[in-house]
């Protein structure tokens, strides 16, 4: 399959928190991710389907892995459990750590830049959450 075909997808903005979260892809810390359901409505995106594949993209814009989700809930923030914080695979010690970083994410200057306002973030603020495997780590085809 070549993976110019899959969509792609780019964690966070571009810089340590991508290079850190496609890191933690590779060595299987990271089995989960989340994203704002604001942020793909406004960009006119449907919300991510099971077994929908994906090149992630690193800080350079080049294919580091290859995921394919197996679960996608749009759920309101609060629903956000300890094993999913964890699944996250950044060191979140729990669901409340967890909130407080994607809080801050969520209301960071990149997004409320790209959004045209800072979102509010409450207990039933929606997000989309999903757990993924790896497929294909690297992409051999690039150099």
């Amino acid at each position: 399959m070549e993976h110019d075909d899959l969509p792609t997808l780019e964690l966070a903005l571009p810089g340590p928190l991508r290079d850190s979260g496609v890191a933690a892809i590779l060595d299987g810390q990271k089995t989960a991710l989340t994203g704002l359901l604001e942020i793909y409505k406004h960009a006119g995106e449907a919300v991510p389907e099971v077994g929908q594949r994906f090149a992630v993209l690193d800080s350079d814009g080049r294919t580091a892995v290859v995921i394919e989700l197996v679960e996608v809930r749009v759920v309101p923030i609060k629903e956000i459990d300890d094993d999913y914080a964890l699944a996250e695979g950044r060191g979140y010690a729990d669901a409340t750590e967890w909130r407080a970083a994607h809080e801050e994410f969520f209301q960071s200057d990149g997004v409320s830049e790209y959004l045209g306002h800072t979102p509010v973030i409450d207990d039933d603020t929606l997000v989309v959450a999903e757990r993924f495997r790896v497929v294909e780590a690297g992409d051999p085809g690039r150099s």
